[in-house]
């Protein structure tokens, strides 16, 4: 298969970029770290520096792919950033940082991808959310957001190119062990690794799930108290402050 993926440089991405090359497919990674992505050549995955939130710069690469690439069998739009709001000091430039790296570079991606998988007899885009979509989280106003945001985006996209034959995946990921999370300065009940966590994205992306969850014992959780009426939400989050 030809697969691309974005925010390859680590984490999940580099995780199922290394896997899918292991396995024999023609890989296309994606990220901004060229050291990372350097490493990843190195191991003949096929390399594209790009800040994904230049829709120039994303432009000029989508006319490139077209010419030099027959189709794409899959595409994971892995690419964002998480930053966590101080409600004592809003600060909006901090949401339009997270929109534009998660929400922003996630519509430019499409771009990129979209005319190429239309080429595949079976396509496949995946979009990495998360269980922050779900429902609100303390100090999460912007990450939280931009991930329901990708959530509704990848659920009309389903629905809008059913008529294609492409198949639309949403992957909602809880806590994995990435440097992304590293950062995180509160506890994160059941985080997994970057293998098990590849491993179990692989596997339902195999069997053509329309939505990839995991941890299940947390996932199984936030969607129940997704069904709680919205006053018992903001109630419980009392109590979820970090």
């Amino acid at each position: 298969m030809n697969i691309l993926i974005t925010g390859a440089s680590s984490g999940i991405g580099r995780g199922l970029a290394v896997s899918y090359a292991a396995a024999g497919h023609n890989v296309i990674a994606i990220g901004r770290n060229k050291v990372a992505l350097d490493e990843l050549a190195i191991l003949g995955i096929s390399c594209i520096q790009l800040d994904l939130v230049n829709l120039d710069a994303v432009r000029e690469q989508s006319a490139l792919l077209n010419k030099t690439l027959n189709n794409l069998d899959l595409a994971i739009l892995n690419a964002g950033n998480c930053e966590y709001l101080d409600i004592s000091s809003f600060d909006a430039a901090l949401i339009k940082r997270v929109f534009d790296a998660n929400v922003i570079s996630f519509a430019n991606s499409l771009e990129l991808v979209l005319p190429l998988l239309r080429k595949s007899r079976n396509p496949h885009l995946v979009g990495v959310a998360s269980i922050a979509g779900y429902l609100p989280l303390s100090r999460a106003e912007a990450y939280g957001a931009s991930k329901a945001a990708i959530i509704y985006l990848l659920d009309t996209l389903a629905i809008d190119l059913a008529k294609e034959n492409i198949l639309v995946t949403t992957i909602n990921p809880g806590f994995v062990k990435t440097p992304l999370t590293a950062k995180n300065d509160f506890p994160m009940p059941f985080a997994i690794d970057v293998n098990a966590a590849t491993r179990i994205i692989q596997r339902g992306i195999e069997q053509k799930k329309i939505e990839i969850h995991f941890p299940f014992r947390l996932t199984l959780v936030i969607k129940l108290l997704g069904l709680l009426p919205r006053r018992w939400w903001r109630y419980l989050g009392k109590f979820l402050v970090r």
